[in-house]
């Protein structure tokens, strides 16, 4: 695509998306998820808009109505159409230099202990609700498992319903502690039988990580049973601290504290 093709151009940003998207230079999902982005929340504001008129104050007013999560995710996109618009000479403006998200609040995510896991009946998703929670599976991961990938005394993880696992790191292979049953293909029932209880899918990998926390495992070895491809993924997201943590850890600094020196000999 020759830049003097666009030269004396007014170019719609809905004309320059189709040239876009063969020149972003991005993973198969990324480029799904903002080819999705931009219909719901680009197209509408500045599809039919010339890229020139496009103004800083029209899209900041438009990121501040979305959640925090998706305004940074349509900034970071906005920001990638016009970074190849300049690089391309379509456009010698971008009006998204200086714009700003709301801050993004995380708030603790909520899981279950393992005890409390096992306690619970499930229906009929018993065993495959304490399958995904004893080994740290993606959903996508989890669904695809069959009995030949368990086997040697672990669960081998190397596919997930895209077809490849997330990255190299993904690929590993995890102990096999028992409860497999294949996972139904239907996420929205699993989903559904698992938020009864107050939590997401998700929060079953939180439910791995912490057993391992419990247990002493070392961070860089849950890094891998979780298929992190960084250490403070797992220290950020999935270490979690309960209450009664906090007052047994309360208990042993006043312990130490309070307990008499002995002077040596």
């Amino acid at each position: 695509m020759c830049p003097s093709y666009w030269k004396e151009l007014k170019v719609l940003t809905d004309v320059w998306m189709d040239s876009f998207w063969n020149v972003l230079n991005v993973k198969h999902n990324t480029l799904k998820e903002y080819k999705r982005l931009y219909k719901k929340n680009v197209k509408p504001l500045i599809g039919r808009t010339d890229l020139d008129a496009v103004t800083s104050v029209d899209l900041q007013t438009h990121l501040l109505k979305l959640s925090p999560q998706i305004a940074r995710h349509t900034l970071m996109l906005i920001k990638s159409i016009y970074r190849e618009a300049n690089l391309y000479k379509v456009t010698n403006t971008n009006p998204t230099i200086g714009l700003r998200t709301p801050p993004i609040r995380f708030q603790p995510k909520k899981f279950l202990t393992w005890e409390e896991i096992n306690a619970i009946d499930w229906g009929k998703y018993n065993n495959q609700v304490r399958f995904v929670a004893l080994h740290g599976l993606r959903w996508s991961e989890a669904v695809v498992i069959t009995e030949s990938d368990i086997h040697d005394g672990y669960v081998w993880v190397s596919k997930s319903v895209h077809g490849d696992v997330k990255s190299k790191s993904s690929n590993r292979r995890v102990p096999y502690l028992g409860f497999f049953e294949p996972l139904p293909k239907c996420y929205k029932a699993f989903r559904k039988a698992v938020n009864k209880q107050g939590i997401a899918v998700h929060s079953l990998r939180r439910t791995y990580a912490y057993l391992l926390k419990t247990q002493g495992i070392h961070v860089t070895t849950a890094q891998k049973l979780l298929g992190h491809s960084d250490p403070m993924m797992t220290l950020k997201v999935y270490t979690s601290v309960l209450d009664s943590e906090i007052d047994v850890a309360g208990d042993s600094l006043r312990n130490a504290i309070l307990s008499p020196v002995v002077a040596c000999a």
